[in-house]
């Protein structure tokens, strides 16, 4: 598994429960480090691992917890990297919702190495739209609800009104549906293309 992931897990238990909490998890499993580097690449079970404990202290769900983390990547300052790489894909809600087939080739181009899964959307029509997240093969981590967390969090970000619901798996994917209530509901928060762009 890409440090970047395991990364964002420990980030988002930093900032959101605090350090205490984080490196008295992650000493109880034994890895022999409370840091994970970006640019390594750990073993699939110790992803696994991580996740557990953190679930099982913060009494949260897989989904759950892999959710939130989709949320806190959008939303939190600290990750204002990623949330403009998502918003350079288009003006608008659905704009984006279209521009996430090629999410996971512009993220190797940011991280040669970074392999995130293949997604497909089709417009179903009426606002509604469904998302095809790829299984992982073998121990890989599923990833559906982590970009549900993303979704939901980007629509904010847009200030577009949508129900995103996680609709379990068919075949070798995930099922995501997004029903689009109203593209202009609020005002989304400011964002500007400039590289001294300085919005929250």
């Amino acid at each position: 598994m890409h440090g970047l992931v395991n990364r964002a897990i420990e980030r988002f238990v930093r900032d959101a429960y605090g350090r205490d909490v984080w490196i008295d998890t992650v000493q109880r499993l034994d890895l022999g480090f409370t840091e994970f580097e970006s640019m390594m690449t750990y073993e699939p079970h110790v992803t696994e691992q991580v996740l557990s404990a953190v679930g099982a202290r913060l009494a949260r769900g897989r989904d759950d917890l892999l959710e939130d983390i989709g949320t806190y990547l959008v939303s939190n300052p600290a990750t204002e990297a990623l949330r403009r790489l998502l918003r350079f894909s288009g003006v608008d809600y659905v704009d984006f919702l279209h521009s996430l087939d090629d999410l996971p080739e512009r993220a190797r181009l940011a991280v040669a190495d970074l392999e995130l899964p293949a997604l497909e959307v089709q417009d179903q029509g009426g606002g509604v739209y469904r998302l095809q997240v790829d299984l992982p093969q073998g121990q890989g981590l599923r990833l559906g609800p982590v970009v549900v967390g993303l979704l939901r969090a980007m629509a904010d970000d847009y200030g577009a009104l949508a129900v995103v619901e996680h609709q379990g798996s068919e075949g070798t994917h995930e099922i995501i549906e997004v029903r689009l209530l109203d593209a202009g509901f609020a005002h989304g928060r400011a964002f500007v293309l400039g590289a001294g762009e300085n919005s929250q």
